[in-house]
């Protein structure tokens, strides 16, 4: 229904725009064009692979972790105190090293999801760009969000402007 609401609300405005100022605008779901390109469905499985061994390794770590802390725990009873002080210091290092694991995969695996989807889009957008221009468009919009994808460069008046305002 809110998204019902905000393609009628968008309607509305490029209708309205379009009679205003008399410039022909389009819109285009931009999620639902990336999502079927082929190299999109190629980067979302180079993703998940990714995650997957970074899934792996933080699962072998958690597992190191649980078996020192059980044996820590059936042999408490039996170390002196340099050794519980030993091992407990260990356990710590070993969970900091998680957790610092988990901070840094979760930045690299952002990172290689922007790298295999930035050419994507890219591609995409020079192809709104140039049906925009093929078919005489000033405005193109993101119809799910809102986000103008293409402008006509043509309609830029900044220059005209500072011209008026005597402005060198």
């Amino acid at each position: 229904m809110k998204s019902l609401l905000k393609s009628l609300v968008i309607i509305g405005t490029l209708t309205f725009s379009t009679t205003a100022f008399a410039q022909k605008t389009a819109y285009v779901e931009l999620d639902s064009l990336l999502s079927v390109m082929p190299e999109m469905v190629e980067a979302k499985k180079v993703s998940a692979d990714y995650y997957k061994q970074l899934e792996a390794t933080l699962t072998t770590m958690q597992k190191e972790l649980n078996d020192k802390l059980a044996e820590y725990q059936a042999n408490e009873t039996k170390y002196t105190e340099l050794i519980k002080t030993t091992k407990q210091k260990e356990l710590q290092d070993l969970n900091q090293r998680i957790q610092d694991f988990q901070v840094q995969a979760q930045t690299e695996f952002q990172k290689k999801n922007d790298d295999l989807t930035r050419p994507i889009n890219a591609k995409a957008k020079k192809a709104i760009e140039k049906v925009a221009k093929a078919k005489g468009y000033k405005l193109v919009v993101d119809s799910s969000t809102g986000v103008l994808l293409y402008m006509d460069p043509a309609d830029d008046i900044f220059s005209a402007v500072k011209a008026e305002l005597g402005i060198k």
